[in-house]
């Protein structure tokens, strides 16, 4: 056993015990001086994505702290809670290397809303193709969370100021969209021609997909913040039902508008905003949540779900992290948690003081700094379930000779052999994080993170 395999067992025992009982955070901030990354997506490419409400679409390596710059949009404009807002990354990035984002701009005084699909080449976003134009723009309520699932995205809006919007079937305002990546409409949406998906939504400014679930969190009022469970061709009531049918005139707007009430529903409101489904070896206990972040009480909010997914039975607020108004949140496949803030002037004209804050299991913590992940290869699909594939970032890199070895979270070594092909079979290990260390004839050395089902 070499020198750091003896440090990380002496490290790992000390901790025995303590991993299935995990359940407090230890942060650290990656990237500071941002205004108000508005959504955050950990991409196929191991970095973190963001927009910034002024037009500024980046990309973060989460393990150095190094940002790029893609894309500072002209045709951005901020009015209030408008801006650069919405941002998704496809699913098979590597192969199709394509970005939506969704912003606001004017047009001939007008205050408009699009989504846009841009080409990623050579560290820029280029090629930009409109996918959905003229939703109504507004200071207020402008929704805008964006979500791919398989080969459709799925975007949000809001009423725009308008409450009679949302129930109007002819307006895309105070909806959850559904198009196809290339802009086109799924023939099975529930209208034909239509992008509408569901409708009678406020401010809808979270969303978070698993096990054919799409949730959503929704902005009330003074009253009322909500969340859902997004079905198709449903109405979701507002102006006309805040929260539950639990009035005599919701009730009768409920029966008569096939109208779906929420999971949960706070009052007061918390300004529910970025949401992330959460399920991993990192947290035991944060298995099966909805992870959500507020804006007013500026909380990390845990919602429990039942087996099916279709019920929260519990819901814990986190402990205070400290960092003002949380926007958003995003999970890396090795289960740490990234949340973005939402402190900055609105208008864009004060202090850029917004930051993405990396959570992470504090019993790890010296793990990982003995073992750092320098991103020098792609492993995926992660979490792996039985093959994981190795992705060289350069030729020269493929055709060197590899050995490796997996190390779990205790310091053990579970296997150290010649890589012989581009994949290494995970099925016989137990489900975890591990590390993956990898050298070539040349001494150069490489350390990966990953997950096993």
């Amino acid at each position: 056993m070499n020198k750091i395999y003896f440090i990380l067992v002496i490290l790992l025992f000390s901790y025995t015990g303590k991993l299935a009982a995990q359940s407090s955070f230890a942060t650290r901030v990656i990237a500071d001086n941002l205004f108000i990354p508005w959504e955050i997506v950990y991409g196929p490419d191991d970095h973190i994505w963001f927009t910034q409400k002024n037009g500024y679409v980046c990309r973060l390596n989460p393990n150095t702290g190094t940002i790029d710059t893609l894309l500072l949009e002209s045709q951005n404009v901020i009015r209030g809670e408008g801006g650069m807002l919405g941002l998704a990354v496809h699913p098979t990035f590597i192969s199709d290397p394509y970005v939506f984002v969704a912003y606001q701009y004017e047009d001939g005084g007008d205050y408009k809303e699009r989504v846009v699909k841009y080409t990623y080449a050579n560290n820029t976003l280029i090629n930009p193709q409109i996918l959905i134009d003229d939703i109504e723009g507004g200071n207020i309520h402008n929704g805008c969370r964006l979500e791919i699932v398989a080969d459709k995205l799925f975007i949000t809006t809001g009423d725009a100021g308008n409450t009679a919007l949302a129930q109007n079937v002819a307006s895309l305002n105070g909806k959850v969209l559904r198009i196809n990546l290339d802009g086109s409409i799924p023939t099975d949406n529930p209208m034909a021609g239509s992008a509408v998906w569901s409708w009678g939504h406020r401010n809808a400014q979270g969303l978070a997909f698993h096990n054919g679930i799409m949730y959503s969190s929704e902005h009330g009022p003074n009253n009322d913040d909500e969340v859902n469970i997004i079905s198709m061709g449903r109405n979701y009531g507002w102006p006309n039902v805040q929260g539950f049918c639990n009035t005599p005139t919701e009730s009768a707007f409920c029966a008569d508008s096939n109208v779906v009430e929420p999971l949960y529903a706070w009052t007061p409101t918390i300004a529910v905003s970025g949401m992330a489904y959460y399920n991993h070896p990192m947290f035991p206990a944060y298995a099966n949540t909805l992870l959500m972040t507020t804006l007013k009480d500026s909380k990390l909010y845990k919602l429990q779900l039942n087996a099916a997914g279709d019920s929260i039975t519990n819901i814990v607020s986190l402990p205070d992290l400290n960092y003002g108004r949380l926007r958003d949140i995003t999970v890396s496949p090795d289960g740490r948690i990234f949340i973005s803030t939402s402190n900055s002037p609105a208008s864009g004209t004060g202090a850029k003081v917004d930051k993405i804050i990396e959570l992470y299991d504090s019993t790890l913590t010296n793990i990982y700094n003995l073992m750092p992940d320098n991103g020098m290869i792609l492993v995926y699909p992660n979490p792996a379930l039985d093959i994981m594939n190795i992705g060289f970032l350069n030729d020269e890199m493929k055709t060197s000779t590899w050995n490796y070895t997996i190390t779990n979270v205790r310091g053990q070594v579970e296997r150290e052999h010649a890589l012989e092909f581009d994949n290494i079979d995970v099925g016989s290990l137990f489900s975890g994080v591990y590390f993956l260390k990898m050298w070539n004839e040349k001494n150069v050395m490489i350390h990966k993170r990953f997950v096993k089902w």
